[in-house]
């Protein structure tokens, strides 16, 4: 962990070497998610309700998906990246030195803009428990902390597929942006909204309704409680993601930059 901090604090000083740039790119990302929290907000001020969801269970979701994701995004940047990582030659780099490979990947690059999200992200959940009419007890809470901690999980999850792909394509597939920012724009209202078949993917294949929608039942009190346990449950999604990442690493040719 030492280690790592000292690669956080050498990320800041680079982040912050143009504070005005650092602050507008954070204002930048702030507003375009105000400006879909505002879409929500007029959505449910003219229907009332979204598939039977009130405004507070919205922002839930939404606080939710936001704040894992932007945890996700700050914290595995270099995954995110990871296509220019391979096709440089810098991954050879890392195979010589006596580090684990995701430990030194996620070293490569850190986006701290993506902070000012968890704070909206936050700031959301803040706002769904204060005016909400959950009833709240220790096990709810520490379920609603599973939801953000393991939907980041997954998102690192999705972002591991993308950088083993790279060992074979050696550029990004942009295609499994459907499963980061898709999930991210969907998320913005409880998945069941969108039909029992997208309900369903989003349980079984690629579980983020294990963090959104199931646990929201629950803490809404129309689950059992075992629903709250299923964040935790949602987290067998890295085993075949780290698998994958194995198989690339094993498969690895030099590009030869």
């Amino acid at each position: 962990m030492k280690l790592y901090f000292r690669f956080f604090a050498i990320h800041i000083k680079s982040e912050l070497a143009y504070p005005g740039s650092f602050l507008l790119n954070c204002l930048g990302r702030f507003l375009y998610f105000a400006s879909i929290l505002l879409g929500c907000l007029l959505v449910t001020d003219r229907f009332g309700a979204v598939g039977g969801h009130s405004l507070d269970e919205i922002l839930l979701c939404f606080g939710v998906i936001l704040s894992a994701y932007s945890l996700a995004e700050c914290f595995a940047r270099g995954f995110d990246r990871f296509s220019a990582i391979v096709r440089e030659g810098q991954f050879d780099r890392l195979l010589a030195r006596p580090r684990g490979l995701v430990f030194q990947v996620i070293c490569q690059d850190l986006r701290l803009s993506a902070l000012g999200n968890v704070l909206l992200g936050f700031g959301m959940l803040a706002w769904a428990i204060l005016r909400g009419n959950i009833a709240w007890t220790l096990g709810k809470a520490l379920t609603l902390a599973a939801m953000v901690l393991c939907g980041a999980l997954l998102f690192f999850g999705v972002f591991l597929i993308y950088a083993t792909l790279c060992f074979f394509t050696l550029e990004g597939l942009e295609i499994l942006n459907i499963f980061t920012d898709g999930v991210k724009e969907h998320g913005r209202y409880p998945f069941d909204v969108y039909g029992k078949g997208v309900l369903w993917f989003l349980t079984a294949l690629l579980p983020f309704a294990l963090v959104q929608y199931w646990p929201l039942e629950y803490l809404m009190d129309r689950g059992p409680g075992w629903y709250g346990l299923l964040p935790l449950v949602s987290l067998w999604f890295l085993l075949p993601c780290y698998a994958l990442w194995r198989f690339g690493v094993r498969k690895y040719k030099s590009s030869g930059s």
